[in-house]
């Protein structure tokens, strides 16, 4: 994945190089929703909250443009909302900050160009290689409290059967999606823009695998580690399943950007691409 952005990076640094930067760039600004999909939500768009941030995009041509996005949200669940009866006794809830750098490519349906009204509107995809920070937490008592040093699944513990090292806070991810951008008048742009983040963790929401035996967590992590490992309304859950490690959890950003030119040559006039 870092040599991927590596490459990437330097593409983009050699065609800035190579065609000017005023030529072709486009800056803007995002405002929209953030939501999550994993052990503790199954349904998209649900529970979204207030997302921000801001793309530059880098046009190549009538059809393709690299993008550098930075957006910021929030994600979170609670079981209390589940009408799934052993989730809802399951009783855990969890919220997380997410900061995403990306960069990447977009792709054209139609020619498009934000400088002429001639080519004003186009359905597009993206892709992307992006860097994460997520940190899972929970309120208890009134105070909130960062889930991953208590390793509530026996993470860093040793514990017989769980894993060895707690989870990273730091993720890469791979940002997908779709959008249509039209122009509101040349130079200026609106984009409506859809994408999930495929990740490689499961513990965006610090829930993967089973329970583990309450002595053993309150021995090697303290009873803080217990009470929010296991917040069950009733019953003993110990040794079964808290979570599904099969299944890595995703993250969505959407909403509507707008963007401008703040340069008036353009790349396509120089090379003629229509």
């Amino acid at each position: 994945m870092r040599i991927l952005l590596t490459i990437l990076l330097l593409g983009f640094l050699l065609q800035v190089k190579a065609q000017g930067f005023k030529s072709a760039a486009e800056v803007g600004v995002y405002a929209g929703g953030s939501y999550y999909i994993g052990d503790l939500n199954s349904k998209h768009l649900v529970d979204s909250r207030f997302a921000y941030g801001g793309i530059f995009r880098y046009n190549l041509s009538t059809r393709h443009s690299i993008r550098i996005t930075g957006f910021y949200g929030n994600v979170w669940a609670d079981d209390a909302n589940n009408s799934d009866p052993y989730k809802f006794n399951r009783n855990l809830n969890f919220q997380s900050r997410i900061l995403e750098l990306a960069v990447g490519y977009e792709i054209d349906w139609f020619k498009y160009r934000i400088s002429d009204m001639k080519y004003p509107i186009t359905p597009y995809f993206f892709y992307q290689f992006a860097y994460a920070r997520i940190n899972p937490k929970t309120e208890i008592d009134g105070n909130e409290v960062e889930l991953r040093p208590l390793g509530t699944e026996g993470q860093g513990t040793g514990i017989t059967g769980t894993k060895d090292r707690l989870y990273s806070l730091n993720q890469f991810t791979v940002p997908l999606g779709i959008g249509v951008k039209f122009n509101l008048r040349p130079r200026v742009a609106m984009s409506i823009e859809y994408g999930v983040r495929l990740t490689f963790t499961d513990y965006l929401d610090d829930v993967s695998g089973n329970y583990v035996q309450e002595d053993l967590l309150i021995a090697a992590n303290g009873p803080l580690a217990a009470d929010l490992a296991n917040r069950s309304l009733s019953n003993d859950y110990s040794g079964i399943n808290r979570g599904n490690a099969g299944n890595k959890d995703w993250y969505s950003f959407f909403g509507v950007m707008l963007t401008v030119k703040p340069f008036k040559r353009d790349i396509c006039d120089m090379r003629g691409w229509r």
